[in-house]
């Protein structure tokens, strides 16, 4: 697009660089998670800086940082030593959320792979897995 400046990235371009779709651009955009580009006429013009902030959210999404983490963590990227603490201490917390899901699917696991057998192997009528789903847990 010969009407950008030579180092001006449109925005297909930083989806395809990033791997971050061009609708999630525009709504970090709108929450104000990454700044709204400069414009030339009706098009966005992004540069490298927008490459690299936008990868870095798109990775920490990747690692299930809820968006506001991803504000602490892109804010804390601009200070010095004590903002390593901070965000150690965002990354403590958040695996231990990791943690507790990958437990919680390892019991939804377990029970629908004895729920699976039981269907297998059932003789009578009615279905166990039905069942289990009618079934009162504490």
């Amino acid at each position: 697009m010969c009407f950008m400046p030579d180092r001006a990235i449109p925005i297909g371009e930083l989806s395809r660089r990033t791997g971050c779709n061009v609708e999630t651009i525009r709504y970090y955009e709108r929450i104000g998670l990454v700044p709204p580009p400069p414009r030339r006429g009706r098009y966005r013009s992004y540069g490298p800086d927008d490459v690299r902030r936008l990868g870095f959210v798109r990775r920490a999404r990747e690692l299930g940082f809820t968006l506001d983490q991803v504000r602490t963590l892109f804010s804390l990227a601009a200070g010095g030593q004590g903002s390593c603490a901070d965000a150690r201490g965002i990354a403590i917390t958040h695996l231990k959320d990791v943690r507790a899901r990958i437990a919680d699917l390892e019991r939804m696991e377990r029970v629908l792979a004895d729920t699976v057998r039981a269907c297998e192997m059932n003789d009578m009528a009615g279905c166990p897995l039905i069942d289990t789903l009618f079934a009162r847990h504490p």
